[in-house]
């Protein structure tokens, strides 16, 4: 069997935030590196950085230190974070904000005499959250869009990546399987090293923020070439996503924290603000405490006539309003909202995931070759990522990955691939074409009720082994399920196969983690075992697929900078 061969330099998987800025970086790094970017989609059109709308956490204004952003990081975390990884965020934020203002060209919102203004988000003691508007993640990837193509980077749109190859001897990344969607097409991409930024996604839950093209792509190939991911059982659901019913895709998008920041209310089905019941931050209480509180008036019978809860801005003034969230106003006015006049239905919405791949600050992992960096990656968020640190993240450790990897490279030769992993991942990921069509939106309604029902917001033993039990089933029957002999370019229906393929494998980590952990930290919560555990005996989850299936074992937190119930904040 012959295939179509691409070798470069550096192979960065993903164009948000973390991948645009790896190339930026490794470019500036070395210049003469041949950079290639491969996404799934168009390059600066796609990706979850894109959709941001709240803001990028830093410590610019007075009053306000890293050390403080440190151990609000690390507090929100509940100790879970690796200390090492969530201080490199906060610090290197700082140069990473002046980067995008002055070499980019970002225009962030200014206060009157000219600083950069920083609102208000939940989970924080301090206002630190930079934004342009509610616009955020657009500002950011137009301008790294910009960048990226003036040096005339490499770029592979319409690229999937299917698998990540060894070399031969099996110690290192030799290259990726990928998919041309246009053509139908495999390509073997050859590369010394490979950045793993392709972002999470858990569009397997009912209601999800990200585009339904996201499907832990990265995270599937990740468990699949053996490596180890942390904190799968860490999915933040966003408390506000809009309700805007099952007829539409609206449904589950984000309406940002800064509505609640900025003094929005709550209010459950009987019109009651309900957030005073369950912390005393009320609706600026973290975003796990506000969606399982959300989560407790709907089971208690107080949810809205859709089966949620209300947010309320009107009291801040339409007019306001309309100014200061302009982006949001249109999206529910677009879906026959008024949110600066009334009421609107929301419900926590499934968001980010703070697990992913072992990876140390300089972004490599246990595979030489391989980096990662943003959300395909875990342990800098611990159970709960405060909002506004997901683009910080992957901002922060995409830049370190481009000069990593470019000085990694070096002189270094491409390695031989294993062409035994690439021919068995044609055949499976063909498989499908050979098979009588099967009805696969059958499996993926009965995948997003699953997760939402069973592994959601509040577990238990009961719940997560019945999910264990189901996943199973419709992971056997993908399996037997066929797409039919359908034409290969621009598949639709080929790419759900591979889409729900992998949302399967990656639901089992997220389920088989939850199982593990006995106690409740962040957003990982169980019914029959609500108490924290010890924080000073702090474990993460780790999870390896081998021929056995998933394998978990619990690891000791690493206290390197403070321990619980201390601060490195110094008293004035």
């Amino acid at each position: 069997m012959s295939i179509a061969t691409h070798e470069t330099d550096i192979l960065i998987l993903g164009s948000g935030g973390a991948g645009l800025f790896a190339a930026l970086h490794a470019h500036q790094t070395n210049p003469d590196l041949h950079i290639t970017i491969a996404v799934k989609g168009l390059l600066g059109k796609c990706g979850c950085t894109r959709m941001v709308q709240g803001g990028y956490n830093v410590a610019l204004a007075e009053g306000d230190s890293v050390e403080r952003h440190f151990m609000d990081t690390i507090e929100g975390g509940k100790w879970l974070s690796d200390q090492d990884l969530a201080w490199t965020l906060v610090s290197k934020a700082v140069e990473r904000i002046h980067e995008l203002e002055n070499e980019l060209g970002c225009f962030f919102d200014r206060n009157p005499d000219g600083t950069v203004h920083q609102k208000a988000f939940a989970g924080q003691t301090f206002d630190r959250t930079v934004h342009k508007g509610d616009l955020t993640g657009i500002e950011i990837i137009n301008r790294l869009a910009e960048q990226v193509w003036s040096r005339g980077i490499d770029r592979l749109e319409e690229h999937r990546a299917v698998e990540l190859i060894h070399s031969t001897d099996g110690k290192s990344i030799a290259g990726v399987l990928m998919l041309n969607m246009q053509t139908g097409q495999f390509t073997l991409v050859r590369a010394k090293a490979v950045l793993l930024a392709t972002g999470g996604g858990p569009t397997m839950y009912k209601y999800h923020t990200p585009s339904g093209d996201k499907s832990c792509d990265g995270l599937a190939m990740a468990l699949r070439a053996g490596l180890t991911l942390r904190d799968m059982e860490m999915v933040q659901f966003h408390p506000t996503g809009l309700l805007a019913g099952s007829d539409t895709r609206m449904t589950g998008t984000v309406l940002e924290e800064g509505l609640r920041g900025a003094g929005g209310y709550l209010l459950n089905g009987n019109h009651e603000r309900f957030m005073g019941n369950y912390d005393p931050r009320n609706e600026r209480a973290t975003r796990d405490i506000v969606s399982r509180s959300i989560n407790s008036e709907i089971r208690a019978g107080r949810a809205t006539p859709n089966g949620g809860a209300y947010i309320q801005m009107s009291h801040l003034g339409p007019d306001n309003v309309r100014k200061q969230f302009k982006g949001m106003v249109e999206r529910c006015a677009d879906s026959g909202f008024d949110l600066a006049g009334d009421l609107v239905e929301v419900v926590p919405t499934a968001h980010y995931m703070m697990g992913g791949l072992v990876f140390k600050k300089d972004c490599s992992t246990e595979l030489s070759g391989l980096f990662a960096a943003g959300e395909d990656t875990g342990g800098v968020h611990g159970a709960n990522r405060l909002g506004g640190n997901g683009v910080a993240n992957s901002t922060v450790y995409g830049g370190i990955a481009g000069e990593e990897m470019a000085r990694w490279v070096g002189s270094k030769n491409l390695q031989e691939c294993n062409m035994e992993e690439v021919f068995s991942s044609i055949k499976a990921h063909e498989a499908p074409l050979e098979r009588p069509a099967g009805d696969i939106e059958l499996i993926r309604d009965a995948l997003a009720e699953c997760m939402w029902d069973d592994v959601g917001i509040s577990r238990t033993k009961e719940s997560l082994l019945r999910a264990r039990t189901k996943l199973d089933q419709l992971g056997q029957q993908l399996d037997q399920m066929g797409v039919g002999d359908i034409q290969r370019q621009y598949s639709v229906t080929w790419q759900d196969w591979m889409n729900l393929n992998n949302l399967i494998l990656v639901s089992k980590s997220v389920t088989e983690a939850a199982i593990s952990r006995e106690n409740s930290r962040g957003a990982h919560y169980r019914d029959d075992f609500p108490e924290p555990g010890s924080l000073q005996e702090s474990y993460f989850t780790a999870v390896q697929l081998s021929e056995q299936g998933l394998r978990i074992e619990n690891r000791p937190i690493q206290f390197t900078m403070v321990k619980p119930g201390e601060t490195i904040l110094v008293e004035t």
